[in-house]
């Protein structure tokens, strides 16, 4: 059997993927090779004769644009997207870098980088995202998908579908992001190719010895071949590896976040008749000073029966969090990663494809703490008289005493993606193709961390406080003044020696799914086709609980201080702050200002601790089926029916499709509890008693079933000119964190019951399996002008009717506590049917000045403009408003909020980016920035609480220079001006915590063969 090389390019038909072919429009693999290949001379007719004329060949910035203009016009729903050559020119550290660039998109960081991505200024669980075509999965335990997974150089197309069709996996009511892998027989000739880049981030020569050296890099290397097998059709092959190993130097002011009970609204009024938090004039932690001490008495909003109004309606307050201080950080990232696809066209109606992807990430943290632990805490006869803070709550200036503590972490994440598919298509007759997929994808993460912590002297709970107070400047950002008391003097940490060992996260989200579709071409008057389809997934999330050993050792010795170290960074936040701590004497004249502090090695101090108890290292084990697993299965199953139509109307073309999915989702939550029996007392009363010793298994769920249709038309006005139109009804369902089962009961015996019903007094309950999707009907309609390849200018007016909102509300359970049934009412978050609206404008504008003089020829520019609003509410669960919806239906107000409610979790109000390139010759640069408003970005560990991300504007920029038709040289930068990541607590100015990144500069040569 004979084996050659093929060298033609390949056309058969796989209309049943039309998802896919939307985005076909330009074949990205083959445009690098065309645009990095001399220019081709092609005879041309003129009127004087025959003549030769030069074929342009565009590439680079030009050639991205172009490519995402014809992506937009060609698609049938409204769509933009990028090619595999525009994102390996792109300055991305992975495709989360590459998707903000596309119109309407905007990214969370972390770390430095684009993690989660939104939509049109909504929040990635508003998203749906598919590779090749099939369910993405993450580690995060929600519906966003972590694209710094991804390598961007081993990508073939990336596109955002803003409105949907009936054949589109659904999920997103924000719009659907595809990922997409090269199809070897599509690309039509071999390729190999070498992508090497060095990695220098200025912030990083500042860290001394540290894990990722002074410099990183990242090398990839693809093939893409193709075969005519004697006999057997034609095969087609591509491979990709990566390998990354870079820093993420991070620089952090911090403090308690409201995710816990670790951030209260203190009472600060001296009129406060009971004289509670600030106003007691005693010692002791601000939220436990006055009547009710032991239940974290702050701010009580519960509604007043004799008012209507809250109990301390009126009453000045401030927001007090359990610690504050600074973070130095020594980081190494590194990312492997592995694709493959395998295409094979036995004839011109047969297609099967195979590809596979794999990626894991190590993420690792050598963390330096400043930590002051007490900052909750009111000082008699100091605190309120110095107390400065706004009508709002946040505080602006405060004296205290605090331990100061020097901590450290040791921190690793390891995250791991698995994926795969089998596709076949078949032209059974002229007119239809069937076609079938499996597809397999699974995400593991894995978290551990050791916690360091070294006292100042006294230690925590001694009372030998140090003085300190902290005041924020015109940002925001806060520093902090001590008394007689060197942060940089080792000596003064000595006591609360502590390690503990933390195995945090052992997590694992796969779904595994098969689709059917077929594709008729029906050619009836108006109808050109009809298309139909079947998808049956499962998707399967598991959390293991935390698990935690704490060693003690005794204080250490001032004279002889084991492990000491000296602060690993220079000029760490000069760009926040000159200093962050004073030292003041008692007489408050200035001793010193410093910007580091007395430092431990780590690992050295871990040892040392271990050491002193007689303890062996090891992270304690994650075990299946404790207290604390979340097991969540969800099973879906969707059809859909779809028909596309071509026709005239007005005397103008008409087309698009219309159609309807429909959907049916179930769900399964396994929880765990301690065994509970029952016993009958010898007065005929009754009591539950826990076995610690044996676990039993519960059970909740829930299912419901949505019906989605779709419409999308588009008229040519004229030939550059067309109009859109797009209806359809999404959903985004509850992340699988939120539909986790755990439930404990609360008893009372005083009254004597005799039945479970009276026993059992309420339920403790943590997430909500029958949590019901949001869903929402969709409206587009859009202008779009096309005068020529490089230029376009497009106008979508949008709008959005959610339906569901979020309150707490009452649902009967039903559970078996030792083989007896009882039914009692359980207070869950849940989706209310209320309904609420956004209404949003898009703007796309690019061109080139083709009409300067010729050396400004190469000139051009693109921009994109989101602009949105909505009346969307998100009560925060511990100060905002609060009730619950009773068995009848009827929402009771419970509690009277002090902070205003967030918006749609990750709403913008406005998104941009622009980027304006010069491309002459071999030399293309560009300049782009980009902008996003401020927006809600809810934890994962409670989703419940606000916590906002502050306006950040990024600059960036890339240069390129071919040296030859095949080799190239590059240089790209993100975050030049080193924008930081501000997030602010429970209100848009109480600046909680401010992640400053640096400059990343990425240098590099590629090479092809």
């Amino acid at each position: 059997m004979a084996l050659k090389n093929k060298a033609k390019t390949y056309s058969f038909s796989r209309t049943a993927f039309r998802a896919g072919l939307l985005c076909t429009a330009v074949l990205p693999m083959a445009g690098l090779a065309v645009a990095q290949e001399e220019p081709e001379t092609i005879p041309q007719a003129v009127e004087d004769g025959e003549a030769r004329q030069e074929t342009i060949v565009v590439t680079g910035a030009r050639s991205i644009i172009q490519n995402t203009i014809d992506i937009k016009r060609q698609s049938t729903t409204i769509v933009d997207g990028l090619s595999a050559t525009d994102i390996g020119d792109l300055p991305a550290l992975s495709i989360g870098e590459a998707l903000e660039s596309i119109t309407g998109a905007a990214s969370h960081r972390e770390n430095g980088g684009a993690t989660e991505i939104s939509i049109r200024g909504l929040g990635p669980f508003l998203s749906a995202t598919t590779f090749n075509g099939r369910e993405a999965t993450n580690g995060s335990g929600d519906r966003s998908v972590n694209f710094s997974q991804f390598p961007s150089e081993l990508m073939n197309k990336l596109a955002i579908y803003k409105t949907q069709d009936a054949s589109l996996i659904e999920g997103g009511v924000a719009g659907l992001i595809a990922l997409e892998t090269v199809k070897p027989l599509e690309y039509g000739k071999r390729r190999v190719q070498l992508d090497l880049k060095g990695n220098y981030n200025p912030d990083q020569q500042n860290i001394s010895d540290s894990m990722a050296g002074d410099l990183g890099f990242r090398g990839t290397l693809s093939y893409v071949d193709q075969f005519e097998v004697d006999g057997m059709g034609d095969f087609g092959v591509s491979v990709g590896l990566q390998r990354s190993d870079i820093s993420q130097p991070e620089q952090e002011m911090r403090s308690s976040s409201p995710s816990g009970t670790s951030l209260f609204a203190c009472i600060a009024d001296p009129s406060d008749p009971d004289l509670r938090g600030y106003a007691n004039g005693s010692n002791g932690d601000c939220e436990d000073l006055g009547p009710n001490s032991s239940n974290n008495d702050g701010y009580n909003t519960s509604i007043d029966p004799a008012t209507g109004l809250a109990v301390d309606d009126g009453l000045a307050y401030a927001w007090a969090s359990s610690s504050r201080g600074f973070r130095q950080n020594d980081t190494r990232d590194e990312r492997d990663s592995a694709f493959i696809a395998l295409q094979w066209q036995p004839n011109e109606r047969m297609d099967f494809n195979f590809d596979a992807q794999w990626s894991e990430r190590v993420q690792s943290e050598d963390r330096h703490d400043l930590n002051f632990s007490n900052m909750k805490r009111s000082t008699e006869g100091v605190t309120l008289e110095s107390l400065q803070f706004q009508d709002n709550g946040v505080v602006q200036f405060i004296e205290t005493q605090s331990d100061i503590e020097s901590n450290g972490e040791i921190f690793a994440r390891t995250e791991e993606y698995f994926g795969y598919g089998l596709s076949g298509a078949f032209r059974a007759t002229d007119r239809l193709v069937v076609s079938g997929d499996y597809s397999f994808s699974e995400t593991t993460r894995d978290e551990d961390q050791v916690s360091l912590r070294v006292s100042s002297q006294g230690g925590p709970g001694s009372g030998g406080r140090e003085n300190v107070n902290w005041m924020r400047d015109g940002d925001g950002f806060v520093t902090f003044g001590v008394v007689d008391f060197d942060v940089n003097d080792i000596s003064n940490f000595t006591d609360g020696v502590r390690a503990r060992i933390d195995s945090d996260v052992d997590r694992r989200n796969t779904v595994e799914a098969i689709r059917f579709d077929a594709e008729y071409d029906a050619d009836w008057g108006m109808i050109d086709s009809l298309e139909f389809g079947v998808r049956l997934s499962e998707l399967e999330y598991v959390n293991l609980a935390g698990t935690r050993t704490t060693v003690t050792t005794d204080d250490l010795d001032p004279n002889n201080i084991p492990c000491a170290t000296n602060f690993a960074e220079s000029d760490f936040l000069s760009s926040a702050a000159d200093a962050l701590v004073t030292q003041f004497d008692s007489s408050g004249n200035i001793v010193n200002q410093t910007s580091s502090w007395a430092t431990f090695d780590n690992r050295c101090l871990l040892n040392y601790i271990l050491d002193a108890e007689g303890e062996s290292f090891s992270y304690p084990d994650q075990e299946y089926g404790n207290n604390g697993t979340t097991d969540v299965t969800e099973t879906t199953t969707a059809f859909y029916a779809m028909a596309n139509f071509d026709t005239m109307f007005a005397s103008k073309p008409l087309r698009g499709n219309f159609g309807v999915r429909v959907v049916n989702t179930d769900v399964e939550s396994l929880g765990f509890r301690n065994a509970l029996s029952i016993i009958t007392n010898v007065d005929g009363t009754i009591d539950l008693v826990e076995d610690s010793s044996t676990v039993e298994r519960i059970v909740g769920g829930g299912d419901y079933t949505e019906v989605l249709p779709s419409l999308n038309v588009i008229m040519d006005l004229r030939d550059d000119v067309l109009l859109r139109g797009a209806i359809y009804r999404g959903l985004s369902r509850a992340d699988p964190a939120d539909m986790n089962f755990s439930r404990s009961f609360s008893t009372d015996t005083d009254d004597g019951p005799t039945t479970l019903e009276e026993l059992i007094t309420g339920v403790n309950a943590s997430g909500n399996p029958n949590f019901e999707p949001l869903t929402s009907w969709n409206y587009d309609v859009a202008a779009e002008w096309y005068p020529n390849d490089d230029t376009i200018l497009a106008v979508t007016l949008y709008a959005k009717d959610f339906t569901g909102g979020f309150e707490n509300a009452v649902t009967q359970e039903t559970f078996t506590i030792d083989g007896q049934q009882v039914t009692v009412p359980v207070t869950l978050l849940s989706t209310n049917e209320d309904t609420s609206s956004l209404y949003g404008l898009e703007l796309t504008a690019a061109h080139r000045f083709q009409n300067l003089p010729e050396v400004l020829d190469g000139l051009g520019f693109k921009i994109s403009y989101n602009l949105a609003d909505s009346d969307f509410e998100f009560e925060d669960s511990l100060y905002g408003d609060q009730g619950f919806r009773d068995s009848n239906g009827q929402f009771v107000q419970t509690n009277v909020g002090i902070v205003a409610p967030g918006n749609i979790p990750g709403f913008s109000e406005q998104t941009f980016s622009g980027q304006v390139y010069y491309e002459k010759g071999p030399f293309d640069g560009s300049i782009i920035y980009k902008y996003r408003s401020e927006y809600f970005q809810p934890y994962t560990s409670n989703g419940t609480r606000l916590r906002y991300v502050g306006d950040v504007g990024v600059w960036e920029a890339r240069a390129s220079y071919r040296l030859t038709d095949n080799v190239r040289l590059s240089m790209e930068a993100i975050n030049l001006f080193d924008a930081p990541k501000e997030q602010y607590f429970f209100t848009t100015d109480n600046l909680g915590e401010a992640n400053y990144y640096g400059p990343r500069i990425f240098f590099g040569v590629r090479a092809k063969f």
